[in-house]
């Protein structure tokens, strides 16, 4: 009877064990798959071409103030249009980026926050995450020009109103990697790499 016992506890502690190998390779395949995901915003094939001229819209943000998207701007800035969600976790995580790079940037940089729905969530939305720094506009026929599809989606148009790069950005890395793209002249770090390996 003690034969048997022993044997379940042996038993039970090499199943113990496996499970936590299985947990340990299961993080590690997370972080792997982390360390390989794509460098730079991803392109979505539909939409505005990078290098053309984007269309002007006129739009006004929620405090009333008008503003003309993808025109020329004398200040020399270019614009940053992020279009965002108050329902999208993604987007949500990204507003601590949104904060620094607008403080790290602010030379170069406009930062302009887009959505649709209802004026009331986006307003509590704005209020409730420290967004009234930013420029934040509720327009759904921005959104259908830019042809987004998926959020969080960038565009960055230099001053001159031309599409510099765009794509879904999920992390700082992406949201940088439109900044990068557009200091090194290419639609996006995935071409760069490609031409230059």
């Amino acid at each position: 009877m003690s034969a048997l016992a022993v044997s379940n506890v042996v038993l039970w502690i090499v199943v113990l064990g496996l499970l936590a190998l299985v947990l340990a390779l299961t993080r590690q395949i997370g972080v792997l798959h982390e360390r390989i995901s794509p460098v730079g915003a991803l392109m979505i094939n539909k939409g505005l071409t990078v290098g053309e001229k984007v269309p002007v819209i006129d739009v006004s943000d929620l405090s009333g103030q008008a503003l003309q998207v993808g025109a020329p701007r004398s200040d020399g800035l270019s614009t940053l249009l992020l279009f965002v969600s108050p329902t999208c976790p993604v987007c949500e995580s990204l507003l601590p980026v949104l904060q620094a790079s607008r403080k790290q940037e602010k030379s170069w940089l406009h930062i302009v926050l887009a959505s649709d729905g209802d004026l009331a969530t986006q307003r509590e939305f704005v209020r409730g995450k420290g967004l009234t720094g930013f420029q934040y506009v509720v327009s759904a026929p921005l959104g259908m020009t830019y042809q987004v599809s998926r959020l969080p989606f960038a565009a960055l148009v230099d001053a001159a109103g031309i599409l510099r790069a765009r794509g879904l950005v999920n992390s700082r890395e992406h949201l940088e990697s439109l900044f990068e793209a557009q200091r090194l002249g290419v639609a996006s770090l995935q071409e760069y790499f490609v031409a230059h390996s």
